[in-house]
């Protein structure tokens, strides 16, 4: 509104008059970076969770990516449960510990959760690739870091196409780490990404249209956005014991043996003498199975009496020594202590129980609240939805959102209504009236 003084209207005692106007004032933001952090732990697999989510995470990047120009948006997702698979072309970016190969996620320290920032010295601990849950030989069932493609973050895309396509390939299982999640998510909004994103491109990862990406925080023309998915809560994370991550292993293995525990034998030392468990046999022999040859004496009871006996052996294949990477991308903590180690009476203890260590929920709890607080300390928008997820779960998320408004507690279809609202909001915050 805005007043009128008036002239001739004086003389009727009306000294002034209200004039009122509307108008608008547009400022439009030409530069969107999003980071989808979605859950894919087991319980994304129970009431077609997984299946529900997956047409309203394809919508949601749908609508976003209609809402600007297609130079202007970047859109990363980052699916998490027990680990965060970086995928191998994003971590052999940083400094990481070069334990293997088999996977790629890290172990971050409890600080490095109080801060957005990742930069490429960072020294990160490579997480070891073990399988805390299943038997499994072989091929493990369900490694604590994924080492499936489509379960490694895609990082920097607005490619509908290739969006849509990894988010239909996206699989559950393991436990839930919402403050892993959330650490990748913000790092890959963090400006110290910018010489990554510049590697990736150099690689041709990634488009040369995310150069100088992620911005600068206090470029105005920037939006930061983070959406976090879960339906749980934070369980625990595993972890190799250190003295199991690296080094020679006391199992050979001889992949020319068809039996599955044939395929191993386990050394011990006893005084002077080195023997080896034959798993498939249950006995000591002198040697890993696969690399004797000639004879092989020694007194056997035969009928009340003792008699020195002699046999051929007739061994395919060679054994060979497996450091421990090997030896645990090949057989789950349960197997190797049930098989490889049956000889052994406490074999559960050492080889299963003390063979990991674990972050607990609550310590999960704390980290999420500090990598939470500390995005939107820079300013980063974060939306929060609870997929038919437990109180505790619901408390950290609505803790971690931006205020109570950017929080979503949602059950059944209502997650289709939740992205296509947080959709709706992403346009409008890109208006200031």
């Amino acid at each position: 509104e805005s007043s009128l003084s008036t002239f001739f209207l004086k003389l009727l005692d009306i000294d002034k008059l209200t004039a009122p106007a509307q108008g608008k004032a547009e400022e439009r933001i030409d530069g969107i970076e999003i980071s989808l952090v979605l859950d894919v732990s087991g319980s994304m697999n129970s009431n077609r969770r997984l299946t529900r989510l997956k047409p309203a995470a394809r919508d949601f990047v749908d609508t976003v990516l209609a809402s600007a120009e297609e130079d202007n948006i970047a859109i990363s997702v980052v699916p998490y449960a027990t680990q965060v698979g970086a995928g191998e072309a994003l971590l052999s970016k940083y400094d990481v510990s070069d334990e293997h190969d088999y996977s790629h996620c890290v172990n971050f320290r409890d600080n490095q959760f109080s801060t957005t920032t990742l930069y490429q010295d960072d020294r990160l601990e490579r997480t070891a690739h073990f399988d805390p849950f299943y038997y499994a030989e072989g091929e493990l069932r369900l490694p604590v870091c994924p080492d499936k493609p489509h379960l490694q973050i895609l990082p920097f895309s607005n490619n509908r196409s290739d969006l849509h396509g990894y988010i239909n390939g996206l699989t559950a299982g393991g436990n839930t780490s919402i403050d892993l999640g959330m650490k990748w998510g913000t790092a890959l909004l963090d400006p110290t990404t910018q010489p990554v994103v510049t590697a990736l491109i150099d690689d041709g990862e990634i488009a040369a249209q995310f150069a100088g990406r992620p911005r600068a925080y206090s470029d105005s023309t920037t939006l930061k956005v983070i959406v976090l998915m879960t339906d749980g809560q934070n369980t625990n994370q595993y972890m190799l014991n250190p003295s199991l991550r690296d080094g020679m292993s006391d199992v050979w293995y001889n992949e020319s043996v068809d039996v599955n525990q044939g395929r191993y034998s386990v050394q011990r030392s006893r005084g002077q003498t080195t023997e080896y468990w034959w798993p498939f046999t249950q006995t000591w022999e002198n040697h890993p199975y696969g690399n004797g040859g000639g004879e092989q004496c020694d007194w056997e009871r035969k009928r009340g009496r003792w008699v020195w006996t002699c046999r051929e052996l007739n061994e395919p294949g060679e054994a060979v020594q497996l450091t421990y990477p090997e030896l645990f991308n090949r057989t789950s903590l349960a197997w190797n202590a049930e098989y490889n180690y049956g000889f052994q009476g406490n074999r559960w203890q050492q080889w299963f129980n003390n063979a990991k260590t674990y972050k607990n929920s609550t310590a999960k709890d704390q980290r999420t609240k500090h990598i939470c607080n500390s995005a939107k300390d820079e300013g980063i928008v974060v939306f929060t939805v609870g997929f038919e997820a437990p109180s505790r779960g619901q408390r950290v998320l609505k803790d971690c959102a931006s205020s109570d408004s950017h929080h979503f507690d949602v059950d059944g279809l209502e997650i289709e209504d939740a992205f296509a609202s947080i959709a709706a909001s992403i346009r409008k915050l890109r208006l200031t009236q």
